[in-house]
């Protein structure tokens, strides 16, 4: 690749809105390839880390987690296979975000039960703060 078609990891960092320690601890883990370096022994990445570093963005983004994001990428690699197991991948997260969202919502749930207690009397009448205190008798 040629120096003058080569990103800094300044300029890939911005290009991807990727902190520049973001991109070094990817290099690490093996999610991205190590770069090639110019003669002043600056990383020069090129379109293809962009590409890739802008793939594992956009994943990490919709919740994926770096086993499932290195999954993807091995499969995203060989391009003449089934993508029944991209599926199979994204099956598994949504199912992890439907979990959450259940969750989220019965915590939205408590807490506006907890909410429409309120008496609006003092601090130490407040049900939510009661709600929230540890447990007394529990000791």
């Amino acid at each position: 690749m040629p120096f003058e078609a080569s990103l800094s990891i300044g300029d890939l960092a911005k290009a991807t809105d990727t902190k520049v320690e973001t991109i070094r601890w990817y290099e690490r883990v093996g999610v991205l390839a190590a770069p090639a370096r110019t003669s002043g022994n600056y990383r020069a990445y090129g379109s293809t880390h962009l590409e890739r570093l802008s793939f594992v963005r956009r994943a990490r983004d919709l919740g994926f987690s770096l086993d499932q994001v290195r999954d993807l990428l091995q499969l995203a690699d060989d391009r003449n296979q089934s993508c029944d197991a991209v599926d199979r991948v994204a099956r598994e997260h949504l199912e992890q975000v439907e979990r959450k969202i259940a969750d989220l919502e019965a915590l939205r749930h408590e807490l506006r039960d907890l909410i429409g207690q309120c008496r609006h009397g003092t601090v130490a009448e407040c049900r939510i703060v009661r709600a929230l205190a540890p447990d007394r008798g529990a000791a």
